[in-house]
């Protein structure tokens, strides 16, 4: 997510049909911090940034756009009216767009590195590729599209041809990683961007992918309209006869229709079951998640049923249980219909990377439940979950706390382990210390966030926002009024654009 990013909402666009949210939810804040911390690497000098590693990352200001470093160097002047893409931030690789005329929209692009030097001069129009899942935009890793003779070819990030420019056209799979499909006399290929290889040759209609990855494999239909599945590594794991195939798969069982008839089949075209269903919504294990009569349920591969359709939603958690929805509450059962979980709450979901369920109640604050089902943590706010650390940051009434997916309290320091600075609260005022427990700011602030990845502290005193060094030294007095913010965050100067789903800093 750290490549993600689009132009700002209120600066002309090249493509006016894209349209993104501007309403973000906690998750967007969650997932945002998570990928941020992958830039990083440890550093253990109390007194220098925590960032090593540079990356880089596009600002806009008084509607012009340039790109900064994490240390809030400009590395590309403010002078582009259009965003300035950088497909990888730690690669300095900036595409530029100029030119344009917006009425036809038509427009130029040329490719600078971090001395200003045009790059790639070999090869006309070259852009990233974008890619959204409707709420968060990025760029495909390590592949840009360029155009010659009005045709389309891929290129890696070292400017080495991956595809000839033979296409009419190249884009994204859309929220699907590492999907480029190809198109040429109205008929479409894809190229896996990990193995720069055409597994699918452009001879079908559509092309789409079975799941949220592209590792199950990618659905295309025929020019005779009939459907199949073909596998990355290019084995056809469905021929080409289905009439339609759902996204719904899991222990190589499928869900198709052949002949007017909802199936379920295996790798192998054994139809499995075909009858007792009005629709299957998921695949747990040898069991299906079914609705009949317009109601939730679930049979096992033999047609029996496992739980009855009686409920309004029906989610597989792991093992035997399952989330369910009943009289407008949702709880967890086991296949024998027992309650383990009950029925009070808005929402329930299963985090599978860290094995705890998140459920959310009608007030907004969340309950921790483990996998044996107990209630580890109650009526809190997860304002940080991160994956790679294997922590929770979460506030109960006016604190912070922090814990591992132990649900074993911890202190900031065991947590935050790359940082230098560590934030601290005295007499309801904020200040920070080091790792020896040394203060190195006063508790002086009446809010205060974390150091960040790239070693600022955003600190807030008499309702207007200003940043802190690594070092503790005042970088921006506090003179900002981001009270509308949901997520406050410094690179020296520059503060975090407030839509979520472009990663920008602005002043």
């Amino acid at each position: 997510m750290s490549r993600r990013g689009k132009r700002a909402s209120d600066t002309p666009k090249l493509n006016i049909k894209k349209v993104f949210a501007t309403i973000m939810i906690i998750i967007v804040i969650i997932m945002i911090i998570v990928s941020l911390k992958k830039l990083l690497t440890p550093n253990d000098k109390q007194t220098k940034d925590v960032s090593s590693l540079t990356t880089y990352i596009p600002v806009y200001e008084n509607e012009k756009w340039g790109v900064i470093d994490n240390k809030g160097n400009t590395v590309v002047n403010l002078e582009y009216d259009e965003m300035i893409v950088v497909p990888d931030n730690n690669k300095d690789i900036f595409i530029c767009v100029y030119d344009i005329d917006y009425n036809n929209e038509k427009y130029k692009t040329k490719v600078i590195n971090k001395e200003g030097k045009e790059v790639f001069t070999n090869y006309e129009m070259v852009e990233a590729l974008e890619n959204t899942d409707e709420s968060i935009v990025w760029y495909e890793e390590n592949v840009l599209k360029y155009q010659k003779d009005g045709k389309y070819g891929l290129i890696d990030f070292d400017g080495r041809e991956i595809v000839e420019p033979i296409y009419d056209n190249i884009y994204a799979m859309p929220g699907i990683e590492n999907s480029i499909i190809i198109e040429t006399n109205g008929k479409k290929g894809l190229v896996n961007a990990v193995t720069e290889q055409i597994i699918i040759e452009p001879k079908y209609l559509e092309i789409t992918s079975l799941s949220e990855s592209y590792e199950n494999g990618y659905i295309v239909k025929n020019e005779n309209k009939k459907c199949g599945i073909i596998a990355p590594d290019k084995t056809k794991i469905l021929d080409e006869k289905y009439d339609d195939i759902r996204k719904v798969s899991g222990n190589n069982y499928y869900i198709v229709i052949e002949n007017g008839t909802l199936e379920v089949i295996d790798s192998s075209s054994n139809v499995i079951l075909n009858k007792g269903y009005d629709s299957i919504e998921e695949i747990a294990l040898d069991n299906f998640v079914i609705i009949k009569n317009s109601k939730y349920g679930v049979i096992d591969k033999n047609g029996q049923t496992v739980l009855p359709a009686e409920y309004e939603n029906i989610k597989f958690a792991f093992a035997d249980y399952f989330i369910v929805q009943k009289d407008g509450k949702y709880g967890i059962i086991n296949k024998d219909g027992n309650q383990v979980v009950n029925f009070e709450y808005d929402t329930i979901s299963y985090i599978k990377t860290a094995d705890f369920f998140k459920a959310e109640k009608q007030d907004y604050t969340t309950d921790i439940i483990d996998r044996t089902f107990n209630k580890v943590l109650s009526n809190v706010i997860i304002s940080e979950l991160n994956i790679e650390d294997g922590y929770l940051r979460v506030r109960s009434g006016n604190d912070y706390k922090y814990y591992n997916f132990k649900f074993e309290e911890k202190s900031n320091k065991e947590v935050l382990t790359r940082n230098t600075l560590f934030l601290v609260k005295e007499n309801g005022k904020y200040g920070y210390e080091n790792k020896n427990g040394e203060r190195i700011v006063d508790c002086i602030y009446d809010d205060a966030k974390e150091q960040n990845q790239f070693g600022y502290c955003a600190v807030n005193k008499e309702g207007l926002w200003g940043a802190l060094k690594s070092d503790g030294t005042i970088v921006v007095e506090p003179s900002k009024n981001l009270e509308n913010y949901l997520y406050i965050d410094f690179i020296s100067e520059w503060y975090r654009h407030n839509d979520l789903s472009i990663n920008v800093y602005t002043k």
